[in-house]
């Protein structure tokens, strides 16, 4: 099934991002469920778990399981976190279709999350790229700047640390980058700025956007960076997740707002409001008693949207 022409693409981040803040683990039928009910509601980009070891975030342990039930969907790009060169191996093993590396811009963070300072992360993405060739595979490897705009452990993160993390990167022959906003620090005017700069370094390969709501600047954020010229976003069913380095965080921006903002703006996403509504609720029946977030499926679409629809 040929996929409809999109002006703007959200990648759904929940099943990774999402349940590794969430103790509590679902069951890898309904893992699926949220899969094809995600592609049913014209989501083709959904990133399905990571490949961490099953000891430090059991909720993914049955990420090779969730790859091989999406891959077999039509019209899907299945895509995996991976944290290193061990978690890239089973990434191309499993066919995933595109693997994603997080690198902190704070060293800090880096070395809290990773266990290795940045220019280290940078030198096993090398190898992953060697990797990923000398195996033949096609998985895309793509490489998301965490902490891009501040950090919880270091404080402030210099812009020119995560510009020349962006050129190592793409030195190393990552095929895209992604900046993100790991903890809920940026504002409007700090996103336009640095993804303004950052698209003289990287051109067309900076392709994402990755904001936390935290502070109540999530949708906001996004939409700086849209003006700044980001076409590719993630996001999370019911704002669920976070990062454990950010107290009280209220996790990533919910999938359901940021379809809504770029339905009310009149760009093309391919999202059914309605069926990303009626997965929220079965989501809210699989994590009763988790908080949720988000805004506009409590007060559903305006009637003028429903007019023009």
């Amino acid at each position: 099934m040929d996929s409809p022409r999109r002006s703007v693409v959200v990648r759904e981040v929940g099943l990774r991002d999402g349940l590794q803040s969430i103790a509590r683990t679902l069951l890898t039928d309904r893992k699926l469920e949220w899969v094809r009910g995600a592609r049913d509601a014209g989501l083709r980009e959904i990133e399905v778990g990571s490949f961490v070891p099953p000891k430090l975030l059991p909720q993914l342990a049955d990420t090779a399981a969730v790859v091989a039930g999406a891959i077999a969907l039509d019209g899907v790009v299945v895509s995996v976190l991976v944290p290193n060169l061990k978690g890239a191996e089973r990434a191309i093993a499993c066919g995933a279709h595109s693997m994603l590396v997080p690198l902190s811009a704070s060293h800090a963070h880096s070395l809290a999350n990773l266990r290795k300072a940045p220019d280290d992360v940078v030198r096993e993405i090398a190898a992953i790229r060697a990797l990923r060739d000398a195996a033949g595979s096609a998985c895309e490897l793509e490489v998301g700047i965490s902490t891009a705009f501040g950090c919880t452990m270091q404080g402030r993160v210099e812009p020119q640390e995560v510009l020349r993390l962006v050129r190592a990167v793409l030195d190393a022959g990552v095929d895209r980058v992604g900046l993100a906003d790991t903890v809920g620090y940026a504002d409007p005017k700090a996103v336009r700025e640095l993804f303004d700069r950052a698209f003289e370094v990287a051109g067309e390969r900076l392709a994402c956007g990755h904001f936390h709501d935290t502070r109540g600047l999530g949708l906001a954020n996004v939409y700086a960076a849209w003006q700044a010229g980001v076409r590719r976003f993630d996001a999370s069913l019911a704002g669920i997740g976070g990062c454990p380095y950010a107290p009280g965080a209220s996790g990533n921006v919910a999938t359901e707002d940021v379809a809504y903002l770029f339905a009310s703006m009149g760009e093309v996403t391919g999202i059914d409001l309605d069926a990303l509504f009626a997965l929220r609720a079965k989501l809210a029946q699989w994590l009763d008693g988790e908080p949720l977030h988000g805004a506009v499926w409590r007060a559903g679409l305006p009637k003028t949207m429903r007019e023009t629809a």
